[in-house]
């Protein structure tokens, strides 16, 4: 009989040793209810991998940058250039301002046509930097065209989380507005439960739970959307209170996804939530209104705006 199969956890694998002073260490901070990863999504996280550091820097750092580039390789060029200076036809002697202009117009591809190289030295020069003003100005417009090209979504997710009564089932819900006013095609809702759980074994999770919706695709989403969780026997949501919610340090994440119709791209978006964000036994505020003729409006003032209950439900 074969003896039976004993697990033993070594020591580094029960307790993690903090290193104070490790390039690896990424804080996760607990801040207004809610996790957050310190830096997480920030441009200069990317300085190791340019391309994505290009895309993501701000509008005017990106310009600095590209102007400190563009005069800075017209600077080398013109650097060489002033000590060949006697091979460019009609620029002065010592002048370093005409071999400074002489290389934005090789650069530019301007050619006005004044300067021109007349050394062997200087048409090599030329020949290189002809090369280079090719390779730098697809850059460029390249990574223009990447940043203007980028779907940025502008939906609005309700401040809170409500919890009331829907169809005599206690149900969460949520509010989401597109504010670009155009349609979002094939709009994808998910909603997702987040809290920690320590398994039988005692070992630490962080366990996330994809909760059902009543609708959770729109065809076409204009205007505001009311997104509803049922808490039911199935809903993990099911006969938890606050104080359990704030023990495990609940959050509720929700992304949306579609089809930008003006731009015929993918869209996404997303929004968190704390435990202190879920307002049980209140009810948002309607937005939509009629009018006497028969016609509808949407007054999106009143989107956060949320009111009591007055029959309570028990958490």
């Amino acid at each position: 009989m074969l003896p039976p199969i004993r697990f033993h956890k070594s020591k580094s694998s029960r307790q993690n040793t903090p290193s104070l002073h490790s390039s690896n260490k990424f804080w996760i901070k607990f801040n207004d209810h809610k996790f957050n990863f310190e830096g997480l999504g920030a441009w200069y996280h990317h300085w190791r991998e340019p391309y994505h550091l290009l895309l993501n820097i701000p509008w005017k750092y990106f310009i600095i940058l590209m102007a400190v580039f563009y005069f800075f390789l017209n600077g080398s060029f013109a650097l060489a250039y002033f000590f060949g200076i006697d091979g460019i036809e009609n620029a002065v002697e010592g002048s370093f301002r005409d071999a400074f202009f002489f290389s934005i117009h090789t650069f530019s591809t301007i050619g006005y046509g004044n300067m021109y190289p007349t050394t062997l030295y200087t048409n090599i020069l030329v020949t290189i930097e002809a090369l280079v003003s090719i390779l730098g100005i697809t850059l460029i417009t390249g990574l223009a065209f990447a940043r203007f090209s980028q779907s940025n979504a502008k939906i609005l997710f309700s401040n809170v989380v409500v919890v009331l009564p829907y169809d005599n089932i206690p149900t969460l819900m949520l509010r989401v507005s597109n504010q670009r006013k155009n349609y979002i095609l094939e709009a994808k809702m998910r909603l997702y439960l987040m809290w920690d759980e320590v398994s039988k074994e005692g070992d630490f999770f962080r366990r996330v739970y994809e909760l059902k919706l009543v609708r959770d695709h729109n065809p076409t989403l204009a205007m505001t959307w009311t997104v509803m969780h049922p808490i039911d026997e199935k809903s993990p949501l099911f006969g938890v209170n606050l104080d359990t919610l704030e023990k495990k340090k609940a959050m509720l994440l929700t992304s949306l996804s579609g089809i930008d119709e003006s731009i015929a791209q993918t869209m996404y978006a997303r929004s968190t939530y704390g435990f202190r964000d879920i307002l049980w036994n209140h009810q948002f505020q309607d937005v939509i209104y009629h009018t006497p003729d028969g016609h509808r409006y949407i007054d999106l003032s009143f989107f956060h705006r949320t009111q009591a209950l007055k029959s309570e439900i028990s958490q």
